[in-house]
């Protein structure tokens, strides 16, 4: 047997093959010959494209850049230290230890898949989107994190001033901006070494008389719960709770909207859960 390590076409072949559709939250369609995600269905989460994959598994392609790396990690929902393997396999460093991670845990991976029902999306320590269920995206009007994986809450609140045209904080704007901002600063006491953090807080600063300001006061707080109206133009105005909840182990945020099994906002959801089945399965 070799001691030699695997190859990054080796290791990306393997974990494919001990993955199922189910596992990442897909549909199996047709006879399947072998075991395992297609190579379609991996390029389909990682948001690559099939040749691509293809050409990594047989060693033509060996340069991948780290944005690519990184997403097919997610998609093949690697662990730590097999992210760590898999970077150094592509010739990459690792992501360090102090720096925001992308890494989405098999645990909150599973959630992903199994709780595609609710409108649930993942966020890194800078509120960077991770991942997102078929309805979240299908609530909010956005496009999942690999047709476009520069989703960023703090910008789009902040910046460009997107999530109040989408939704409105009960008890008022400020108490949202002030959790989120809260929340940010807790989590630079773990990250103030990360240089692309630290330009990241900067140029919210340099941008955002209203986030320097927030980001000034120096509360630091975990962002937890809050009521929202999302305005959705399929279905009016919907009344839901937010919940946020931390990985263990982790500075991975999972934020999931719920409301009760009865009355208008549950018969909004199930009609936009249906739209978002429809239109994922028709990729």
């Amino acid at each position: 047997m070799s001691s030699e390590p695997l190859s990054l076409g080796e290791m990306l072949r393997g974990r494919r093959e001990h993955l199922t559709p189910a596992d990442v939250g897909l549909q199996s369609f047709g006879r399947r010959r072998t075991a395992g995600l297609r190579r379609e269905e991996l390029a389909q989460l990682a948001g690559v494209s099939v040749d691509y994959i293809m050409r990594l598994e047989q060693g033509r392609a060996r340069t991948p850049s780290a944005q690519v790396v990184a997403a097919l990690a997610r998609a093949l929902q690697l662990s730590r230290t097999e992210t760590a393997l898999f970077h150094r396999a592509a010739g990459l460093t690792p992501p360090a230890s102090g720096t925001v991670s992308h890494h989405i845990p098999a645990g909150v991976q599973r959630m992903l898949a199994r709780m595609s029902d609710l409108p649930l999306a993942v966020f890194a320590a800078d509120w960077t989107q991770l991942a997102s269920t078929p309805l979240w995206q299908a609530l909010f009007q956005t496009p999942p994190v690999a047709a476009d994986p520069d989703q960023n809450l703090l910008v789009q609140v902040f910046i460009d001033d997107s999530v109040s045209q989408v939704a409105t904080t009960h008890g008022g704007p400020e108490a949202f901006e002030r959790a989120l901002v809260a929340d940010l600063r807790r989590s630079a006491a773990d990250h103030h070494d990360d240089p692309r953090f630290r330009a990241f807080v900067a140029d919210l600063r340099s941008r955002s008389p209203r986030f320097a300001g927030l980001w000034d006061e120096g509360r630091a707080a975990a962002h937890r719960s809050l009521v929202k109206t999302v305005h959705n133009p399929l279905v009016g105005d919907v009344v839901l709770d937010c919940d946020v909840v931390v990985a263990p182990d982790s500075d991975i945020k999972v934020v999931i909207y719920s409301t009760s099994q009865r009355g208008p906002d549950a018969e909004k959801l199930d009609f936009l859960r249906v739209s978002a089945v429809h239109r994922y399965s028709s990729r």
